[in-house]
């Protein structure tokens, strides 16, 4: 038997934003707890900036992992999403048939994002640097930044 008020749910809305940083908050906890350096990273990173870019531009996200580019925007271009929480993001060797590019910075803290780059997908991808051994070309979002200007 419960008492009075019991079985009754309360909805409780939270933000996607409110979730997010609920993640970034648990890493910093169990770093925290482990001594041990844990933070979100890879696909993960990836997916919470492309869910914000599409929600915050109005993109129309493609299957995961489509060849070449994320989303397409609302005149029809090929969007390539980049999301990042350090200070460079990394492009693909094998050429890029995105004619936009967005990229994102989550906040390493609080996951927070911000996007530092919308335009034109093609100077991004010139001005990256060499191929790495991974086959990734390098560019600092401050390198980006400056090709707005």
């Amino acid at each position: 038997m419960g008492r009075a008020g019991e079985g009754k749910l309360i909805a409780v809305t939270v933000s996607d934003q409110d979730l997010v940083k609920s993640i970034f908050e648990s890493c910093r906890e169990l770093s925290r707890r482990t001594g041990r350096h844990i933070s979100p990273d890879g696909h993960l990173v990836g997916s919470l900036g492309e869910v914000y870019a599409a929600e915050k531009l109005h993109l129309q996200l493609q299957t995961a992992s489509n060849a070449g580019y994320d989303a397409l925007d609302v005149e029809g271009h090929r969007v390539e999403i980049k999301t990042t929480t350090r200070a460079s993001i990394s492009l693909s060797t094998h050429g890029n048939t995105a004619e936009r590019l967005i990229v994102i910075h989550l906040d390493p803290d609080t996951g927070t994002p911000t996007i530092v780059y919308d335009g034109e997908a093609a100077p991004a991808w010139e001005l990256a640097g060499a191929p790495q051994k991974n086959g990734q070309r390098k560019i600092t979002l401050t390198t980006l930044t400056a090709t707005k200007k």
